[in-house]
């Protein structure tokens, strides 16, 4: 007796293989095509996060890293919005950023925070991505201005196991960024950021240490010895005078007290800026420490540099700088004390670094005489160091 045949049609009869097979074959087909746009789609996004890292690898400064991660991003994998928080309790990024010059704002799209985990709960234990839903009560401190979010995925920046910033991709699509997808390359992408960051904060230390003020960009009290040296030394050879200024903020202190330190930050950088204006590119200006300033006039003598003093401060005390970022926000008239001495050593042996210390002292002198006598003025020196 034959055995019945596993595939019945309705009526019965036995189904047709051929038309079985054909059923089968179409539903792997799909399925092949759907592994195959699911490849192409992996694979191109894949091309473009590697592309992305290497841009980011090559950005010359935090400026142009921090451009290249919020723009950069934003355009690369079609997002809403992008926002990088960085943890800067010592706001020693912010004071190395304010350095580089670029034409727009490289600090767009950019938050510093003195404490990453008060900024959102997720971020306490951020150890992967975490893609989900926006939630106002949870998210709002993280992005003060994406009113129209819907997910997020927050990317964690960690580096020796440290958090040191988050990296927010934002979409107004809700199922953008949801729990179920997959974070690898997202992780990858942390990852190279975080180096990137600690690279450019590294590469932009070393610019600065040696000899440079990291807060104003001018030259330090290390560099301004050297080249007071050399200066000293060629106008021995050359017979011509030489004057140092030295420049004091004026209740500098008082800044500080009602503003805060940021707010007295960007007074000295506002003043270095007003200085380095003033000077001829033969003068050198620094950050001699705290709030006080210096800067050495090569070829000048006493009453050029007591003019080159009244320039610089009327230069500082004619516009209010503008203080913090209230509505309308705070502005203070800024004036200096001056202290102007002047050197002119013959031709001969010379100890110049005890000479640049001789006419640094006299330059000091003056200042505090000008401070002693109400500030806001110019003193000079009776002596010319010889």
């Amino acid at each position: 007796m034959r055995r019945p045949n596993a595939e019945q049609r309705p009526g019965g009869a036995a189904a047709d293989p051929a038309e079985a097979l054909e059923r089968e074959n179409s539903a792997l087909k799909g399925r092949l095509a759907t592994l195959t746009e699911e490849v192409t789609r992996n694979a191109a996004l894949l091309r473009k996060s590697q592309e992305r890292e290497l841009e980011l690898l090559r950005a010359g400064s935090l400026a142009q890293l921090f451009e290249r991660l919020i723009a950069g991003l934003k355009s690369s994998y079609q997002l809403d919005g992008v926002t990088l928080v960085l943890n800067d309790p010592q706001h020693e990024i912010r004071h190395l950023i304010s350095g580089d010059d670029i034409g727009h704002d490289p600090l767009a799209g950019v938050t510093f925070v003195d404490a990453l985990r008060t900024i959102a709960p997720q971020l306490a234990t951020l150890e992967r991505p975490w893609l989900g839903p926006y939630r106002r009560a949870d998210h709002e401190l993280l992005l003060p201005r994406q009113a129209q979010a819907a997910s997020l995925a927050l990317i964690p920046l960690r580096r020796h196991d440290e958090l040191d910033g988050v990296l927010v991709f934002v979409s107004h699509d809700p199922q953008r960024f949801t729990r179920e997808l997959a974070s690898d390359f997202l992780a990858h992408l942390g990852l190279v950021a975080a180096i990137c960051v600690e690279n450019a904060v590294n590469r932009a230390r070393l610019l600065r240490s040696g000899l440079t003020d990291f807060l104003t960009g001018f030259h330090n009290r290390r560099y301004l010895h050297a080249r007071l040296r050399e200066e000293l030394a060629r106008t021995a050879r050359a017979r011509l005078p030489i004057v140092c200024l030295m420049i004091d903020v004026d209740h500098f202190k008082r800044i500080n007290d009602q503003y805060g330190h940021l707010a007295g930050d960007a007074v000295l950088r506002e003043v270095a800026q007003r200085i380095d204006a003033e000077m001829r590119i033969s003068d050198t200006g620094a950050r001699f420490g705290g709030d006080e300033f210096a800067m050495v006039l090569s070829q000048a003598d006493l009453t050029d540099g007591e003019k080159v003093a009244t320039r610089v401060l009327t230069a500082v005390r004619r516009q209010p700088v503008t203080i913090g970022t209230g509505i309308p926000p705070a502005s203070e008239t800024v004036t200096l004390s001056i202290g102007v001495a002047a050197a002119n050593p013959g031709p001969g042996p010379h100890d110049y670094k005890a000479l640049a210390e001789r006419l640094i002292a006299e330059a000091d002198a003056a200042l505090y005489r000008a401070k002693s006598a109400g500030r806001n003025r110019v003193a000079t020196s009776p002596n010319v160091v010889l």
